[in-house]
């Protein structure tokens, strides 16, 4: 599954994704997709999600 298409994206799933300020080092945090803020039907740089802990950045890993 790709994590830069949108329709593989749902609030739900288990995601790592990458913070702003993260993006340079490339750290990753793990969380459950609340809301999809991508409306695009895929983004190069992976969909970005709010999870449910409130932390937002775009998914690199699904599962």
């Amino acid at each position: 599954m790709s994590e830069t298409q949108r329709s593989n994206i749902y609030p739900g799933l288990a995601v790592k994704i990458v913070l702003k300020e993260h993006q340079r080092s490339g750290t990753l945090t793990a969380g459950i997709v609340k809301d999809l803020l991508t409306n695009s039907p895929n983004h190069p740089h992976g969909i970005k999600v709010r999870l449910e802990s409130g932390a937002v950045g775009r998914v690199k890993v699904i599962g």
